[in-house]
């Protein structure tokens, strides 16, 4: 239960902050949707009798351990969403302030512009 309040927290947090117009928000939000999301994978493994991943090695005692495959996907969103999030940082960063996604600041800078 546990799981399920966190990571609806977090995918919650993740789309209010998406749906701003700021390059630093959405990277943000993106970031806790892949936090949220790899919650949700971590707990389709079946968190209610985790063991460790490989148990024990007779045949009897396989069924109790933990399920490897969520971990392995887990580790894999990992590290794709932390090179993606750090694409996006830098694209915050560096990117141009004039892209037109917040009108309250860009309009004073194109005056002369009619749109």
């Amino acid at each position: 239960m546990t799981l399920a309040i966190s990571s609806g927290i977090l995918i919650g947090g993740a789309v209010y902050l998406m749906l701003r117009r700021d390059m630093l928000r959405i990277a943000l939000g993106f970031t806790l949707l892949s936090h949220g999301i790899n919650l949700m994978i971590v707990a389709t493994g079946g968190t209610y009798a985790r063991n460790e991943p490989f148990g024990s090695h007779t045949l009897e005692q396989m069924g109790f351990a933990a399920d490897p495959l969520p971990q392995a996907f887990v580790l894999t969103a990992i590290v794709i969403g932390f090179s993606i999030s750090v694409l996006m940082f830098v694209t915050a960063a560096v990117g141009d302030g004039d892209d037109a996604t917040r009108p309250e600041l860009d309009l004073d800078k194109h005056k002369d512009v009619v749109l």
